[in-house]
């Protein structure tokens, strides 16, 4: 490289993790709205098709830490006893995937809303995300009662037990200091909702 180069943005290291970081730098300097992925790329050191590479659009890198979590929520289930109890299936994965989420991996969308001004584009995003898995939960108790809990009550197990996970979540991440692991948050928001369903299925 010349002396007279410019080399624009991060050393070229293209990864999730480097535009996130980056991303996360703008949205507090500029806030969400003003910035573009374009602008993000050029941070990270790498090219707009880069970026596409790893994120569908600009919210995605909203939900990294997330989404990477949230993907073990169907083979949790998919693992479950099948002598266990439906509920208690649930309630289990559900607790085992917010386990594995890392301890120290809090989204920094999350805490950092305000200052970022993410708020609604987390909540359109969110939704499209408790759509999906919502889904997951579903046809899992379906399958697990042969169709005999009929259309309604499926669907209403896993919005109430994706509703109490997410209101635990939100808790977990503006603890501060004195954070518990997420998954305690995810059980003692989720266990009364599994039990408050388990008769019924």
């Amino acid at each position: 490289m010349s002396e007279n180069t410019v080399q624009v943005g991060r050393p070229r290291r293209s990864s999730k993790r480097t535009l996130e970081e980056a991303a996360a730098e703008l949205f507090l300097e500029q806030t969400y709205a003003g910035t573009t992925v374009d602008q993000i790329a050029q941070r990270a050191g790498v090219s707009r098709n880069t970026f596409f590479n790893y994120f569908g659009s600009k919210s995605d890198v909203l939900w990294i830490d997330f989404d990477e979590t949230l993907a073990r929520l169907a083979d949790e289930l998919a693992a479950a006893d099948a002598t266990e109890p439906v509920m208690d299936a649930v309630r289990n994965a559900v607790v085992r995937v917010a386990r594995s989420h890392p301890g120290d991996r809090v989204p920094w969308a999350l805490t950092q809303v305000d200052l970022m001004g993410t708020r609604e584009d987390l909540e359109a995003s969110g939704l499209r995300r408790l759509m999906k898995q919502s889904t997951v939960i579903r046809d899992f108790v379906e399958r697990r009662t042969d169709g005999s809990a009929g259309v309604l009550l499926p669907q209403a197990i896993a919005f109430a037990v994706l509703g109490a996970a997410a209101a635990a979540a939100g808790v977990w991440a503006n603890a501060g200091v004195t954070r518990r692991p997420l998954a305690d948050y995810v059980d003692e928001a989720v266990g009364p909702v599994c039990a408050g369903f388990a008769d019924a299925v």
